[in-house]
């Protein structure tokens, strides 16, 4: 009897062990969750802020060379050794992807909120999921269900009524519009390369080694475009490459190191979520901003995130 009782009491101690482990990695796997959701929520806005109040102070080229250079000097690191693990004959396609993946997109968002709303980038950006389904079923030979096809077409219904919700969005300036466009197809694109021809490959090998490689471009970029010709001693300058160089470090290497480390703890299907709550961060920091944000937007992006739903579901 004394026997049972003590096989019990051990029993119960260690299910209530067990328990508090799952509950603190689960806490652990939220925190990281939420974590990305304000980091890359808040890369809109430090985009606008390196642009300058009146987007006078460095240009849309200076802030994502800025935001690149940052980001491959911080994964130099982690070069050496993704050089190592990488295949030969997947390298050239390690650099595709930092180009596809991060390279113009840099470029085509920082130039678009010169024109548009850094709350509204935000919001089209959530159209990703989208694109990487319809440029799988483009040149991927991806297969669709019908619940896809119908969840993209909901997802191209909330984008058009967004661009007829409010001023955010003039016709002057849709070309601007179109560049976010460009850059989430990009993305769209890059996620299917590297789901096809790069498995095997970690997500902090491919990230080092195609940022690191980048660090030479931007360079030259910055040197032709006059950023060091720029008085950079003055505060303005200094605020506005200051928050290039967060978005770098922080949205870019740190963020690719979390979201590697969730997909790793918790599973794609967790992490792909991250999806949803970026754009709220992003329109709540837009409203903090001076950014004008109606309730048809909000229901757009409600709208957009229903069609990501529906392709994403398992």
């Amino acid at each position: 009897m004394k026997v049972l009782i003590k096989v019990f009491i051990y029993t119960i101690k260690n299910c209530t062990f067990a328990k508090i482990i799952f509950v603190r990695e689960k806490l652990l796997n939220w925190l990281i969750f939420i974590t990305l959701c304000v980091i890359w929520g808040s890369s809109f806005i430090l985009m606008k802020i390196g642009l300058g109040d009146k987007m006078d102070v460095l240009s849309p080229y200076h802030v994502a060379s800025l935001r690149l250079l940052s980001a491959g000097v911080v994964l130099l690191p982690f070069a050496i050794k993704a050089f190592k693990h990488i295949p030969s004959n997947k390298r050239v396609l390690v650099i595709l992807s930092g180009l596809l993946g991060s390279f113009f997109p840099a470029y085509l968002f920082c130039i678009a909120e010169t024109k548009i709303d850094s709350s509204l980038a935000g919001i089209m950006n959530a159209l990703t999921p989208l694109f990487v389904i319809v440029t799988g079923i483009s040149f991927f030979q991806m297969r669709i269900k019908m619940r896809q096809l119908i969840g993209i077409l909901v997802g191209f219904i909330g984008l058009c009524l967004l661009i007829l919700a409010g001023n955010s969005i003039s016709l002057q300036y849709f070309g601007y519009a179109f560049l976010v466009l460009l850059a989430t197809l990009l993305y769209g694109v890059n996620v299917n390369l590297v789901s096809k021809h790069m498995q095997g490959i970690g997500s902090l090998e491919i990230a080092s080694m195609a940022f690191v490689f980048l660090i030479l471009p931007c360079i030259l970029i910055l040197y032709f475009t006059g950023y060091f010709a720029l008085p950079l001693e003055k505060s303005v300058y200094l605020t506005s490459t200051l928050a290039s160089a967060v978005l770098g470090i922080g949205g870019t290497a740190i963020a690719s190191v979390l979201f590697y480390m969730l997909v790793k703890r918790a599973g794609a299907l967790f992490s792909s979520m991250v999806t949803y709550g970026i754009p709220f961060v992003a329109i709540a920091w837009g409203i903090w901003g001076g950014e004008q944000v109606n309730a048809l937007q909000v229901c757009c992006l409600c709208i957009i995130l229903g069609g990501v739903y529906m392709v994403n579901k398992k």
